[in-house]
């Protein structure tokens, strides 16, 4: 699951790390320092996107902070194999401060856990609390990464969309239909959501040489 990690000269690895550069030319014209990261439904791949695009972030010495704000059915925890005994979901109600609930994974890259699973997540993540959070996370680190639940399912990511500089939409390759796919951009549009590009996940390598053949694609919708 951890490419970029496990095996960091495959092909796959090093497609996020093109993913990568895209969005920091996008930050050379835009201050594109928070992305939240959704789909359009579930297994989709967003998760994984999110993880492998912020260990790719770690690597060029940016402080990097990952927050799972799928707050009805986290999921960063069991990817990197780390507690979720306390997160964001803790923080927003006051119960912890930042430095006790968020988890140091590398020399620069800092998770943040769902935590506790909320009754409320959609009141939680829309709070003045989670804005006030966002504000004062962008003057310690230098990118803030989102994994939100898909658009389709729950409002949350485009209300979040609202809070960030820049959307990335994961779309699975032959799994979602270009009708819903649609609809997940209207509905980001519509909360007036700044989708930076989209990532063709699960696509098969193609035998021309697009994207230097790479099994993940990243490019504007």
């Amino acid at each position: 699951m951890l490419i970029v990690q496990d095996n960091p000269k495959s092909p796959i690895a090093e497609s996020y790390r093109t993913l990568r550069t895209n969005i920091q030319f996008c930050n050379f014209h835009q201050d594109i320092n928070t992305i939240l990261i959704t789909s359009t439904v579930s297994r989709e791949g967003k998760t994984i996107t999110a993880a492998n695009l912020a260990l790719s972030m770690s690597e060029t010495d940016k402080k990097v902070l990952l927050i799972d704000c799928d707050l009805r059915r986290p999921s960063l925890h069991k990817i990197f194999k780390i507690p979720n005994d306390k997160g964001i979901s803790n923080i927003l109600i006051g119960q912890f401060k930042f430095d006790d609930a968020a988890q140091k994974y590398d020399e620069n890259l800092y998770i943040l856990t769902s935590g506790t699973i909320p009754p409320n997540p959609l009141e939680m993540l829309s709070s003045k609390e989670m804005k006030i959070f966002l504000e004062e996370a962008k003057g310690n680190f230098d990118f803030i990464i989102l994994d939100t639940p898909p658009v389709i399912a729950v409002t949350d990511a485009q209300l979040l969309s609202t809070m960030v500089g820049g959307v990335l939409l994961v779309i699975a390759a032959g799994q979602t239909e270009v009708g819903v796919t649609q609809k997940a951009k209207e509905l980001l549009k519509f909360a007036k959501a700044n989708i930076i590009g989209v990532v063709l996940n699960k696509a098969e390598p193609s035998s021309e040489k697009i994207y230097n053949d790479y099994h993940y694609h990243y490019g504007q919708i």
